[in-house]
């Protein structure tokens, strides 16, 4: 049921709206394109899709990949699964997923946690380790022709408007959830911007 508020909002545009001359169709809004998101998105997507194509080869996706990737910046101490759903802002059984295929293919093992030994801990394997260093030569590589054409200073400048993008979109999905969501909710984004 629609809110007084959105009720008076359309009333309001209604209201506002050019008056036609008689018989002539109602102007219909017209969205515009708002570039830098579209470029946003298609960027995006199209990195997915070259960064696929090229681990192929290596028989290791991208969401295996950047799950390696974060237990590696972790150190070696290992990390609870639940720690790497936050960080990788991916569902907990899409995590377990992950980690199942990974620890099937050698690349990680789960080891009882020291204080809880109902809990598990995530550890690189060496097999992982030598992938991390393959994948590694080969993402630099692509990056290379991702970035090509743009000199140093301008890559800076797109990762810095990038970053603040990103925190702005953050800070707008925080006001959302403070606006009704779960608590869970809540601390899953305190925690996610500590990883950026």
């Amino acid at each position: 049921m629609p809110s007084k508020k959105s009720d008076t909002a359309v009333a309001e545009a209604i209201a506002e709206a050019p008056v036609t001359e008689a018989g002539a169709p109602p102007r219909r809004p017209s969205a515009k394109q708002f570039t830098f998101g579209y470029l946003i998105h298609d960027v995006s997507r199209l990195r997915r899709i070259v960064m696929d194509d090229i681990m192929k080869p290596y028989g290791i996706t991208r969401s295996q990949w950047s799950l390696l990737s974060a237990l590696s910046r972790s150190g070696n101490s290992g990390m609870m699964q639940v720690d790497l759903a936050r960080l990788l802002e991916i569902g907990k059984v899409t995590t377990g997923g992950l980690l199942e295929r990974l620890e099937n293919s050698g690349h990680i093992e789960r080891r009882p946690d020291e204080n809880d030994a109902r809990a598990r801990r995530v550890f690189i394997t060496e097999k992982g380790y030598e992938t991390i260093g393959l994948m590694i030569t080969v993402a630099s590589k692509a990056n290379k022709r991702v970035m090509k054409g743009l000199t140093a200073e301008e890559s800076k400048i797109a990762e810095k408007v990038l970053f603040k993008v990103k925190m702005n979109l953050k800070d707008i999905h925080y006001e959302h959830v403070l606006n009704g969501k779960t608590e869970e909710n809540i601390n899953f984004l305190k925690a996610s911007e500590d990883d950026l």
